[in-house]
């Protein structure tokens, strides 16, 4: 062996050294994080709103090693966002294996650990999902005016194997959260047990809570990586107008077993024209709240499906309505709210394709729960090969749609585009009349009309919140870089 050659692998061997003590550095840090956020979530109980904030901040400062300026841009966001009073009634309403589940699984590994599997994706041009959101069956024991999954057919339903499968992908690829919805979840017989069979992936299960009894909570009491979120349309008369006598009833009960149970949920609401008084109505948001939501969730009842009423969808001027309640309501209750379209400027407008990706009850990868159309099915395809299929990829150049990031969706704000790409590209129906909207000439006159209206309303409204969302934009790169390696 040459001089230069022993000289090189003297080189070699070192940096494999030095590799090897990095990476142990780096496991053992990871290690200290764990058992360190473990013991701060413990003491989450005994401890007030302040001291939460504090406990939280000195973990940070203990393991970011980020420069002061960013160490009180946390502390900043903490102390006026609200997240104070949410993780105190966190603390108190759910046990503390839901709390370890919430706070490990999804904010530190989900949105945080896993960030840095998301961005090498970018960075090699391709795309991996916030969250994954899987419909194992179209099976449902209620009958929904407007529900946008009522046109699948119940006879369509994907195999344990088949979504444990996708689920370990996700986990691997770097997905946040899985989302379970349907139909309805809990007539997927196999739902507890793939919950349980994946310990490190946190989920979510929109349901509509008439079959969660008493049985069923004994059972979910022992997961720790779920939250449920149950559907209601306001208080019982609207609730029981669209989805049938006696389900608020129901939802209420079971509520009160979650809570006792100590088990995380939140609800949802479908806004249409008809309930929008309603579901943004202090009484309403202070009810949830009483009977232990932890979050909200508000869609709009899209016109999607076979022969869809535009009546249903919530007019323009009721959807700036939404955006004011909601912006009060994180000022003034502890509980995390989501509108789905007026946050949509936070994510930087439609995230279909990019930040989400739905699989059907047929397996059909479709780029939004509201867009049934697909190129690619999930039983012959990894859900990688799916994030970067031409359809993904071509919703993806064309994002944001509209320099006003409150128009996201490429149906209702910016329907040029879902014209344009059922021209473009070869796209199948995910069921009959699911392309009523693109072919039938009343419907897209009516939205062409919609979509006018709710860009008039709009546009003073992004005029004036477009630097509030830079600022918001700088803070979460902060918050999500903070405990990078």
């Amino acid at each position: 062996m040459g001089f230069e050659k022993i000289v090189q692998f003297v080189k070699d061997r070192e940096e494999s050294r030095r590799r090897r003590h990095v990476l142990l550095l780096l496991k053992v840090k990871q290690v200290l994080m764990l058992y360190t956020l473990k013991l701060i979530l413990s003491l989450f109980p005994f401890a007030s709103r302040e001291q939460i904030i504090h406990l939280l901040t000195w973990y940070a400062v203990l393991f970011s090693r980020k420069p002061p300026h960013q160490i009180k841009a946390l502390v900043d966001f903490l102390t006026s966002s609200g997240f104070g009073d949410i993780a105190f009634r966190l603390s108190r309403l759910i046990s503390r294996r839901s709390l370890e589940g919430l706070a490990i699984n999804f904010l530190v590994d989900g949105l945080i650990v896993r960030e840095e599997k998301r961005l090498q994706a970018d960075l090699q041009g391709e795309a991996v999902p916030y969250a994954l959101l899987i419909s194992p069956t179209a099976r449902c024991n209620l009958r929904c005016q407007g529900c946008y999954a009522a046109n699948y057919s119940v006879k369509d339903e994907l195999p344990f194997s088949l979504v444990d499968r996708v689920v370990r992908e996700a986990q691997e690829l770097g997905v946040a959260v899985v989302t379970l919805l349907g139909g309805e979840p809990f007539m997927w017989g196999p739902l507890v047990d793939l919950i349980a069979r994946h310990p490190r992936m946190y989920f979510l299960v929109f349901t509509n809570g008439t079959l969660i009894d008493q049985n069923r909570v004994a059972k979910l009491q022992r997961l720790g990586n779920l939250m449920l979120t149950l559907s209601v349309e306001g208080f019982e008369e609207e609730t029981d107008a669209r989805r049938g006598p006696g389900t608020f009833a129901k939802v209420m009960a079971a509520m009160d077993r979650l809570r006792q149970a100590r088990i995380p949920f939140g609800y949802s609401v479908t806004a249409t024209r008809k309930n929008v008084p309603v579901i943004t109505s202090d009484a309403f948001v202070d009810l949830m709240i009483a009977k232990g939501a932890l979050m909200g969730w508000m869609f709009l009842c899209m016109p999607v499906g076979g022969n869809p009423d535009l009546e249903l969808l919530p007019t323009p001027e009721q959807r700036l309505q939404m955006l004011e309640f909601v912006n009060r309501m994180r000022d003034t209750r502890p509980i995390f709210l989501i509108d789905f379209w007026n946050d949509a400027p936070y994510v930087g407008g439609c995230i279909a394709g990019k930040y989400y990706v739905h699989i059907n009850p047929q397996g059909c990868a479709e780029p939004c729960i509201f867009t049934h159309f697909c190129q690619d099915n999930i039983k012959t395809k990894s859900l990688r090969e799916i994030m970067n299929s031409e359809f993904f990829r071509e919703l993806r150049r064309r994002q944001p749609y509209n320099d006003n990031l409150f128009l996201p969706c490429m149906w209702i704000d910016n329907p040029e585009v879902s014209r344009e790409l059922y021209a473009q590209l070869a796209l199948n129906p995910c069921h009959p009349g699911a392309d009523d909207i693109l072919r039938r000439e009343d419907l897209k006159r009516n939205i062409d009309s919609y979509c006018a209206r709710v860009q008039e309303v709009y546009r003073s409204v992004w005029a004036e919140e477009k630097g509030e969302m830079n600022n918001f934009y700088h803070l979460k790169e902060t918050v999500l870089r903070l405990f990078a390696a």
